[in-house]
């Protein structure tokens, strides 16, 4: 059976996710809301790793949609990426790194997603040409790299991603190219079951410029055989595979969960890379968001059982003006470095600011009176 057929018995409607959720008259009325507003996928085989008889499976709080996403606290682009957006489909926020969305379609979709805005569904935000990413990449010099991402551009068919490899690579100054996904998680199959797709990253990820996946696993338990196997045909192929965690609030917002994922990311050849900060998305950031102060020490607690490689990650918000490292917490200030920024200035800048115990992002943050810049 090949992986579109699968993907095409994935769970959609409120009808098919009844078979094996339980909801009450009124919650079914609710989800119901939830789904004609924002599409559901949940692959058979993520169906499969959810404890059914447990509503509070960190898994099923991902993928299952919720009457909590009823709440519309937050924005749907918190990180103003509209302003960084060249053209449709193309964001060039920082100098070395352009940015495709190549698809809005994804394996799953997951609930706490920060694109909410437009994975599922129909949007004017996706790349429509790719001649035109092309030629603005050829005329910035300055770009060594380019982030495939969407939605997942594992979902587009594999000519596709061959097309987008064959025209990259025709870049002198590109570095290396990189593709962010979900599908190792999610859907396993679409590497196990497309030898084509596997021979495609193994000929154009070559010694002098490398292809990076950059998958998303966010729990110990999504960390499968399968998912495993699909990680080992990446490496085989010569790919570079790196890790980026979203911290969320009932799924991996405890030391030890936190600290376990990354101990089996490293044992199946990937290397922790972020762990993010929940944006406080419109439907997401209820639900989903911890408090800066409690995701230090949740960071901090895993990272206190981890070493080598499995502590290389950095705690991050993926913040309008860059990506804000959360450097450390007390005396009731949070200390805050510029890993990356948009305004080539602030590198490496660190900065305090005033911490409350409700705060959860960089706009909550009051400046603290006695240290503003360090």
């Amino acid at each position: 059976m090949s992986w579109q057929n699968e993907l095409r018995k994935s769970i959609q409607t409120l009808e098919q996710l009844k078979r094996y959720v339980k909801f009450t008259r009124t919650e079914e009325k609710q989800v119901k809301k939830v789904i004609e507003r924002h599409p559901m996928r949940i692959t058979r085989y993520y169906m499969s790793l959810i404890d059914q008889d447990d509503p509070f499976d960190p898994l099923r709080k991902m993928i299952v949609p919720s009457v909590e996403e009823l709440n519309l606290a937050g924005s749907y682009d918190p990180s103003n990426e509209k302003a960084n957006t060249i053209m449709p489909g193309i964001q060039h926020k920082y100098p070395q790194t352009v940015l495709i969305l190549a698809t809005n379609r994804c394996a799953g979709y997951c609930r706490y997603c920060f694109r909410k805005r437009l994975v599922g569904l129909g949007s004017q935000e996706i790349l429509r040409r790719l001649s035109s990413a092309l030629k603005y990449i050829e005329e910035h010099e300055e770009v060594n790299n380019v982030l495939i991402s969407g939605g997942d551009p594992f979902m587009l068919p594999t000519r596709v991603i061959r097309g987008f490899l064959e025209e990259l690579s025709s870049v002198r100054h590109l570095n290396f190219i990189r593709f962010g996904t979900r599908t190792p998680a999610m859907f396993p199959d679409r590497f196990l079951e497309d030898e084509e797709l596997l021979a495609i990253l193994q000929k154009y990820s070559k010694k002098t410029r490398r292809i990076y996946v950059v998958t998303q696993f966010n729990h110990p338990r999504e960390i499968t055989d399968r998912a495993t196997d699909a990680v080992s045909s990446l490496i085989k192929c010569g790919v570079v595979l790196n890790n980026q965690t979203v911290l969320l609030k009932g799924v991996n917002d405890d030391g030890d969960v936190l600290g376990k994922l990354q101990k089996k990311l490293v044992s199946i050849g990937v290397i922790p890379y972020y762990v993010f900060q929940c944006r406080p998305v419109k439907r997401v950031k209820h639900q989903f968001q911890v408090t800066l102060r409690r995701g230090y020490e949740v960071v901090e607690e895993a990272k206190a059982g981890l070493d080598g490689h499995s502590k290389r990650f950095r705690y991050v918000m993926s913040h309008l003006t860059g990506k804000i490292e959360v450097v450390g917490v007390g005396l009731g200030e949070i200390y805050l470095k510029y890993h990356q920024a948009k305004d080539t200035a602030n590198l490496g800048r660190l900065f305090t600011r005033k911490l409350g115990w409700k705060d959860g992002w960089l706009e909550n943050l009051k400046r603290s009176p006695s240290q503003v810049r360090l």
